[in-house]
């Protein structure tokens, strides 16, 4: 039987944790969602599907910027708690496993899909659901683990993909996939986009502020995160 993550809302255990986390903590607020949001470029007056919103973090900052928010997450409780963050938004609960059958074709400008790629068992069809979403014009934004960092912390087979089973520092159990750079290349293709950009972001400064060794080593080695923008074919 293949290697699945499989259908579990992994984060609902810690929602509440990982808000107080996410919420100033360098990786998300000093990393991620700043690289995530330049991708995105002006979000004034378009429709932005936050695709895994988590807590509302990205979201927050979206609306703030005069985008209209439709969000979705498989965590009950992050869902919830994104509802309560931006009461401006509209949040329901969504397995990306499912197809986003809510939505009808090309009714999005934007999609942004931070963080989550890893943690799908069939990746393709999720990228497919974005694309059938997007109008003409649109883009997907979406990050990753770098995978350069992810095979210098289990090692292996770099371009075998695998799931793992990983407590972080703060206790939290996690299963995802490995895979190479290459393999998420290959599904944006298959889905129908094609990369405009591919960044390998630098974290703030205020992350140095923060945690002086971290920000030294995520500005000077490929062990963070990566973030991409892909824009339909056709």
């Amino acid at each position: 039987m293949p290697e699945m993550v499989g259908p579990q809302p992994q984060y609902d255990v810690f929602a509440d944790e990982f808000l107080d986390h996410a919420r100033d903590g360098l990786y998300n607020a000093h990393y991620d969602r700043p690289a995530c949001l330049a991708l995105l470029g002006d979000v004034d007056g378009r429709t932005v599907l936050d695709a895994a919103c988590g807590p509302g973090l990205y979201a927050e900052e979206l609306v703030s910027r005069g985008a209209r928010v439709i969000g979705l997450d498989i965590s009950p409780r992050m869902v919830e708690l994104a509802g309560q963050r931006v009461p401006d938004g509209d949040f329901r609960v969504h397995d990306l496993s499912a197809p986003l059958d809510w939505l009808p074709d090309r009714s999005v400008d934007l999609v942004l899909f931070a963080l989550a790629l890893e943690y799908l068992d069939d990746r393709p069809a999720a990228l497919r659901e974005f694309h059938r979403v997007l109008r003409p014009g649109g883009a997907l934004v979406l990050s990753r683990q770098h995978p350069t960092g992810d095979w210098l912390r289990h090692g292996g087979n770099y371009f075998e993909p695998r799931v793992i089973e990983e407590t972080w520092s703060k206790g939290w159990q996690v299963r995802y996939w490995l895979s190479p750079l290459e393999q998420t290349c290959e599904e944006l293709r298959q889905a129908g986009f094609l990369i405009e950009q591919l960044r390998e972001p630098r974290p703030t400064r205020r992350a140095g502020e923060l945690d002086p060794e971290t920000y030294q080593r995520l500005s000077t080695q490929p062990t963070g995160f990566l973030a991409i923008r892909a824009v339909p074919r056709c």
